[in-house]
């Protein structure tokens, strides 16, 4: 595994969207050290989460620790969402250092993807969870928490 530096805002990037993964490609060693690398960045960053684009490779793989370990999930999509919405919890993120706030999101999601190693799940998640998923999602279509930001908590201009 190998520490690749965590892209920060402003950076073109991070604004990219990402590209779908075969299931041939998930199985190449590019991929699957893709997925070690993020693994890897995410720890050494003391993250909960972390999207592919954020380490320079526009691929649609996310990392998500729901607390009882981290998990790679390659081509997310949210296929359900919660009608309560609202501010859950305090937002960071790795790209954007020094800034925190709240962003409306929803309370629970189901999100369908791959395993690394190519098998379809569907997840319920709720809390903080769903709220790292739709964030991590977001990072897939080159958008940022600060850009859905209701309220910001902290900010080096604060």
């Amino acid at each position: 595994m190998t520490h690749r530096p965590v892209i920060k805002n402003p950076s073109d990037l991070l604004r990219k969207k990402s590209e779908v993964i075969s299931k041939e490609e998930l199985a190449s060693e590019e991929i699957q050290t893709l997925i070690d690398d993020l693994l890897d960045s995410m720890r050494l960053e003391n993250g909960i989460g972390i999207a592919a684009p954020q380490i320079g490779a526009h691929k649609r793989i996310i990392i998500v620790d729901d607390g009882k370990g981290p998990a790679a999930y390659v081509n997310p999509e949210i296929i359900a969402r919660s009608i309560r919405k609202g501010h859950f919890i305090e937002e960071g993120c790795l790209s954007v250092p020094g800034i925190w706030g709240y962003v409306t999101r929803h309370k629970a999601v189901k999100i369908r993807a791959l395993t690394r190693e190519g098998e379809r799940v569907t997840l319920k998640v709720k809390d903080l969870t769903s709220v790292i998923f739709q964030h991590e999602i977001d990072h897939l279509d080159g958008i940022l928490f600060i850009d859905k930001a209701d309220t910001y908590t902290r900010h080096p201009g604060m």
